[in-house]
């Protein structure tokens, strides 16, 4: 991480959740049912696979996934960690508030985007997870928070700064428009929703009229 760039939220936390063994990585055997499990999510839905499946394409035995994993559903936020790392320099370039807002906030979505189009399958397993195990959606929600309230400190910094039109609470903002990103990643991840770029255009224009007001882009045309 770069210096003066904010801390990750919740990184610490969210690897103790993820890893039995805690945030240590580099493990050869935890590293190949990673692998054996993301092979299998490339072929099947979570629904369809079961631990035995993985440890056997991993090479090691049944006991040796849950020495590292609870369940499959927490592997699959393990495998998420990729994904995570990426909402965390969005955050980051977010944060930074370097530049004109619209280029700003387009580069973060299309950064995220890009890591679901980087592995949609792995995406689409932790819809399922997300859906079938409180315990993830827990997590889940949790490091949400965490991002939200990151966003929502940027909101304020550039709203005192008078760059920011002032609205509801930047608490409240924050939250629905990590929502509105969710809910794009999902459809997208699905096949359904509008083209990339449109969608990401439009999120573009939702977030800076948003933050911003109505008058920002006519500034900077």
């Amino acid at each position: 991480m770069t210096e003066g760039a904010p801390e990750r939220p919740g990184e610490d936390a969210w690897n103790r959740l993820v890893d039995r063994r805690g945030p240590n990585r580099g493990d050869d055997r935890r590293d190949a049912l990673l692998g054996a499990f993301d092979q299998l999510l490339r072929e099947q839905s979570l629904e369809e696979i079961n631990v035995v499946e993985i440890s056997k394409r991993a090479g090691v035995t049944r006991s040796a996934f849950y020495f590292y994993f609870e369940s499959k559903a927490i592997a699959v936020m393990a495998l998420m960690q990729d994904l995570y790392d990426a909402a965390a320099e969005v955050n980051e370039v977010l944060v930074k508030a370097e530049g004109e807002p619209e280029e700003r906030i387009h580069s973060a979505l299309k950064m995220l985007f890009d890591s679901v189009d980087g592995s949609p399958h792995t995406y689409r397993a932790l819809l399922e997870a997300r859906a079938a195990s409180p315990t993830v959606r827990q997590m889940w929600d949790a490091g949400r928070a965490d991002f939200a309230s990151v966003i929502a400190g940027m909101i304020s910094t550039e709203r005192a700064a008078g760059r920011a039109s002032e609205g509801p609470s930047s608490e409240a903002l924050a939250s629905v428009l990590l929502d509105l990103n969710d809910h794009a990643l999902e459809r997208h991840s699905l096949g359904s929703g509008p083209p990339r770029d449109e969608h990401i255009e439009a999120l573009t224009f939702i977030w800076l009229q948003s933050i911003y007001g109505a008058e920002t882009r006519k500034k900077q045309r």
